[in-house]
């Protein structure tokens, strides 16, 4: 039986069914929901390849756009990117132009009911969604050297790492694990280390660490089970996860979260599988279950967990699409609509093996950053890059016969290593050389942008060819900037 309400109130939801598989699987997802009565209006919406061939670049209809709006969430099948066109990502498009800052993937393995290595697999990853290297900012800016940049800011670390904390106290789950790399990239990945130590202090209920990301995804393969919940940022996100739900033996199975402040989007990790489409082969349980954490995430507990446990009591019951049939006594494989027939029929029931699925009764609600101290800043100094087929001698000479006061060149390295002064032999260099100018002993604290606008005069009169320049602060009277390798 379904739960009871004492007041059925219909929350919108906004669904788009996706392209290759996508369409069955969610058809096969709405037919168990609806069993369930749960207190939802679902809206289809057009979104994905047929909308890219209708001319529109970002696969999304301006109808589809106001549905997503209007409802704030959204359950999307999975959609084709036309390969060769140029077209963007519409997942990728969906997460950065709807803020969904939090990517949330749980983990868990079936065995023995679904092959896996790693029977005792039950854990989640929490991943920054916006920002860290995936800002899609690169530039080539010399004939050598491309570069991607890395930004990391202060308000987004502080909103994953407490949805984070927050998500672990809610599903009564005790450890959270933060990775990072910020024993080599001090300031950013310091940044977030930071911010997830400040923030643990909130908490000391939850069971906080941190580990670096490479020996962390090295242990997340070998023994996935000693984790629970982890917390990173967005490329060592994206690796982990998938990493994760190889080693489980359930990537058909896996759901996914995007959380926003405002709206949030469920969907199957797996793509559209065009190859199989049409067939009633494909697996909709990836839907499914990221269908359930959409229950969840609206407050609707009690239905998650009707479904869910019905989800396993199927999977315990050896009933199984193609995907992950493993054949043997009692065990049957079933086409998309009689998986999800057989989900229904189990509608109310528990599994005696895999355990019961709880959840809570409320929403977990985004905390948005707080805004804490602001720090003193002072202008110290300017990193300009230099495009140049020179020596670091000669390059040094050429800028030190310029008058560049009231700064002075301090450094020059190349691919971060210092080659001026004392460099090493040994080091190859490219084209594209950072040259450090900080404020000489008569003008320290009296910078500001006319003095280095002044500075990129005299260079570019004197030929030096720069291409990029970053201002060097102090915050509080700490630099915020890194040293040269070697310096």
């Amino acid at each position: 039986m379904s739960p009871q309400v004492e007041k059925e109130v219909l929350q919108q939801v906004s669904v788009a069914p996706g392209d290759g598989v996508g369409p069955e699987i969610t058809q096969a997802t709405l037919r168990i929901l609806s069993a369930a009565k749960v207190p939802l209006q679902f809206n289809t919406i057009d979104m994905g390849l047929k909308v890219w061939e209708q001319g529109l670049t970002s696969g999304v209809t301006e109808a589809s756009w106001q549905s997503i709006r209007d409802s704030g969430v959204l359950l999307k099948g999975p959609m084709t990117t036309p390969q060769g066109s140029g077209m963007k990502s519409l997942n990728v498009t969906l997460r950065k132009s709807l803020g969904l800052f939090a990517n949330v993937r749980p983990v868990r393995s079936y065995t023995p009911y679904v092959a896996s290595h790693h029977p005792d697999v039950d854990l989640v990853i929490i991943r920054e969604n916006e920002e860290d290297l995936y800002a899609g900012i690169e530039h080539r800016q010399t004939q050598d050297v491309v570069q991607c940049l890395k930004l990391v800011s202060r308000p987004g670390c502080e909103r994953i790492v407490r949805y984070a904390f927050e998500f672990v106290m809610t599903r009564k789950r005790k450890r959270l694990t933060c990775m990072t790399k910020d024993n080599i990239m001090k300031l950013t990945d310091g940044l977030f280390h930071e911010v997830f130590d400040e923030v643990a202090k909130e908490y000391p209920e939850v069971q906080a660490d941190h580990m670096i990301v490479d020996i962390g995804m090295a242990r997340v393969a070998s023994d996935p089970a000693s984790f629970d919940v982890i917390v990173t940022p967005n490329l060592y996100g994206d690796i982990l996860s998938d990493i994760a739900a190889e080693v489980a033996g359930s990537v058909g199975m896996a759901p996914s979260a995007n959380i926003g402040e405002s709206i949030s989007i469920f969907e199957a990790i797996h793509g559209s599988a065009p190859d199989i489409a049409g067939q009633n082969i494909a697996n909709p349980s990836g839907l499914l279950i990221s269908a359930v954490k959409m229950l969840a995430h609206l407050g609707l507990g009690d239905y998650a967990e009707l479904i869910h446990n019905a989800w396993l009591c199927t999977i315990e019951e050896g009933i199984h699409t193609k995907d992950v049939y493993q054949g043997g006594k009692g065990y049957q494989c079933v086409g998309t609509d009689e998986f999800a027939s057989a989900v229904i029929e189990r509608l109310g029931k528990t599994s005696k093996t895999l355990g019961q699925a709880h959840y809570p009764r409320k929403r977990l609600d985004v905390t948005p950053a707080k805004h804490s101290h602001q720090p003193v800043q002072e202008l110290v100094g300017v990193d300009v890059f230099v495009q140049a087929q020179l020596k670091p001698q000669t390059l040094a000479d050429q800028i030190k016969a310029v008058d560049v006061t009231p700064l002075e060149l301090t450094m020059i390295t190349n691919r971060g290593v210092q080659v001026w002064p004392n460099g090493a032999p040994e080091t190859y260099c490219t084209d594209h050389w950072r040259c450090r100018f900080k404020a000489d002993a008569d003008h320290v604290g009296e910078l500001d942008n006319r003095q280095v606008l002044t500075l990129l005069n005299r260079l570019d009169l004197a030929g030096v060819d720069f291409v990029k320049t970053e201002h060097l602060y102090n915050f509080d009277g700490q630099p915020g900037f890194s040293m040269g390798q070697g310096q």
